[in-house]
């Protein structure tokens, strides 16, 4: 896994600091278009007057996400001059993340000396991690499967070397590491969304996600022998139709003071690919449904954060991987499945699998961890893509704490979230004449009716479900993510448990 950037980290305060020659140096300026002492010492004389003829040619005026591109700069050993707007806006209150990823996306593949420093307040390490975050994210592309790659230089090209020039600061080593690891966890989840299903079925998604092992997560593969003697006998209907052989994995990190303590859980959905089952779906647009493991890619990419940071923590992550497909074999409308929970599900369409998935999961999870609290993420529902677009995740939960505390943590990492209703009415939308309940209540009020269905799976414990099917895949593209699959919840999540969580 390569996130295609190399970072290095030197001090403003050394004496022998400087551009490096033969690639880009970057300078940050607000509105007022001045640089720092220190910035203007590294371009050497003559940059502030540079800086300030190229803005007047070029009407740059350092609002910010905005740049002024000098090439061939007289006077100063670089191949480019590249100035950065910040704005007005107060250091604390900057998403440092973008002003990361911005900077890379101007970049491109070219190598470039950065200097982290502006007039007025230095950054925080919490801040440089969080831009060099940014900019690890923006470098990211997927092109394995592509016989002609990326022309050298274009942009997000990938596979060039930051020098970042930084103010010394306590705990810097420690918070880069710790966003090294969150950049590698969110790339993880987004390489096993844009993977193809041929190569991506339960079987190797299991594998990819066993090598947590590497970095001490405890890992417990389910086969379907396994799952048969459990009694998940909704997750095998799902995959009773497709050639491929369902898995169920459960990661586990004790990074807790008392590895006894119950750990916060996290399910994800991985239907590696989406056919509709017997309810074929129509075939316009069907290959994105490879993206409908997004969920359980989060949770992989989540544990692998959290591992990575050595996180003070007990944490789990299961889930669920099968294949929809219309074999022979496969479950019909009409047909009715047992749960893991004892409880029966009437067919009613073979392409509401994925809450059969989780139902299983859920369940397993909550009776045998015992969990602090249980948030799944599934691409659900095309109905929350109406109710949402792809601006925010559709958040379900039946406490108030958790939810306000998830709330917050998509309000600082820029993964929103939005609460919806559960309601008893939507109960009913989803009784059957013939079983204790249907896979699905009707068009109307679609993305409520699965999550009042999952919500028969969890009993009392704080609960989250999100459907992600606006945000998992195919997300419009930002400041840190050029990609089909956005790798999104790894970041949210993993605020989530800094915040709230650990020890």
């Amino acid at each position: 896994m390569a996130d295609g950037i190399s970072i290095e980290i030197e001090s403003l305060a050394a004496s022998g600091a400087q551009a490096k020659p033969g690639g880009d140096l970057v300078l940050f300026v607000g509105e007022d278009l001045a640089l720092s002492p220190r910035a203007a010492e590294i371009a050497g004389p003559g940059a502030a007057e540079l800086v300030a003829r190229g803005a007047s040619v070029e009407r740059f005026k350092g609002k910010a996400q905005s740049a002024l591109v000098l090439t061939a700069p007289s006077g100063l050993a670089v191949e480019r001059l590249v100035v950065i707007g910040t704005g007005a806006e107060e250091a604390s209150a900057r998403d440092w993340a973008a002003l990361g990823g911005y900077t890379s996306g101007k970049l491109g593949s070219r190598s470039a000396t950065v200097v982290l420093e502006w007039p007025g307040t230095a950054p925080s390490s919490d801040e440089v991690a969080a831009f060099s975050l940014g900019a690890r994210l923006r470098a990211y592309r997927f092109d394995r499967y592509k016989s002609k790659k990326s022309p050298e230089g274009e942009e997000n090209g990938g596979g060039g070397r930051l020098t970042l020039l930084v103010p010394e600061n306590a705990g810097l080593k420690k918070a880069l590491r710790g966003a090294e690891g969150l950049a590698e966890g969110v790339i993880l989840a987004r390489e096993l969304v844009n993977e193809p299903p041929n190569v991506l079925d339960p079987e190797e998604f299991a594998r990819r996600a066993s090598a947590l092992e590497k970095l001490g997560v405890e890992i417990e593969v389910l086969d379907e022998k396994d799952m048969k003697k459990l009694g998940m006998r909704a997750l095998l209907a799902v995959a009773q139709g497709s050639a491929k052989e369902a898995r169920v994995v459960i990661m586990r990190w004790n990074g807790g003071e008392d590895a006894s303590e119950a750990p916060v859980a996290f399910i994800g959905k991985g239907v590696t690919f989406d056919s509709g089952g017997v309810s074929i779906k129509g075939s316009g647009g069907m290959e994105d449904m490879k993206g409908d493991m997004a969920g359980a890619a989060c949770v992989v990419g989540l544990m692998h954060a959290l591992a990575s940071r050595k996180a003070k923590v007990n944490a789990l992550g299961a889930i669920g991987l099968v294949e929809n497909m219309p074999d022979g074999k496969a479950q019909r409308p009409g047909d009715i499945v047992t749960s893991m929970s004892g409880q029966t599900i009437e067919i009613i369409n073979t392409d509401a699998e994925g809450r059969l998935v989780l139902a299983d999961v859920l369940w397993h999870v909550q009776q045998t961890y015992k969990p602090r609290f249980m948030i799944d993420l599934a691409t659900l529902t095309g109905a929350i893509l109406v109710a949402l677009g792809q601006e925010f995740a559709g958040m379900f939960s039946n406490n108030d704490e958790l939810a306000q505390r998830l709330s917050a943590a998509g309000e600082a990492t820029g993964e929103k979230v939005w609460r919806m209703p559960l309601a008893p009415g939507f109960d009913k939308l989803i009784e059957s004449k013939f079983a204790d309940m249907k896979n699905t209540g009707g068009r109307h009020g679609g993305s409520a009716t699965a999550a009042q269905f999952l919500k028969r799976y969890v009993n009392d414990v704080p609960w989250i479900h999100l459907d992600i099917a606006g945000v998992g895949m195919g997300s419009p593209a930002t400041e840190l993510n050029r990609s089909w699959g956005s790798g999104w919840g790894v970041r949210l999540l993993d605020r989530l448990v800094r915040d709230h969580y650990e020890a």
